[in-house]
């Protein structure tokens, strides 16, 4: 008999509701001039491996565009590839950039360390 494992990457979609309200609470709460990333969101909501996922979450969740999406980024600091928005509503928070058009992250990473 052949057991058949389960793919740890996988969600069931009972998983997949939980993950999208998990990353859209993390992203209402990220401060004001302070950005995250897609890594950051995806490990705190427990798959440290689907920070593409994050980004689809917020991308294609209707009502996600009320929410701070515009302080997600990258983990070296860039934002959405087609979203030229992004840069000034964060310039708009005092948000630095530096000169290869990057966020500062050491001035304005946000790592939660308790979500609510």
């Amino acid at each position: 008999m052949k057991i058949k494992l389960l793919n740890p990457d996988r969600m069931t979609p009972e998983q997949v509701r939980l993950f999208r309200d998990d990353v859209l609470n993390i992203v209402s709460q990220i401060p004001y001039g302070q950005v995250t990333t897609y890594g950051v969101i995806a490990a705190w909501a427990g798959w440290p491996s689907h920070s593409r996922m994050v980004g689809r979450t917020l991308r294609y969740t209707p009502g996600a565009e009320q929410l701070p999406c515009h302080r997600v980024v990258n983990k070296e600091g860039r934002t959405a590839p087609g979203w030229s928005r992004q840069r000034m509503l964060l310039e708009q928070e005092g948000v630095i950039f530096k000169s290869n058009g990057h966020v500062d992250m050491s001035r304005h990473l946000w790592e939660p360390e308790v979500i609510l």
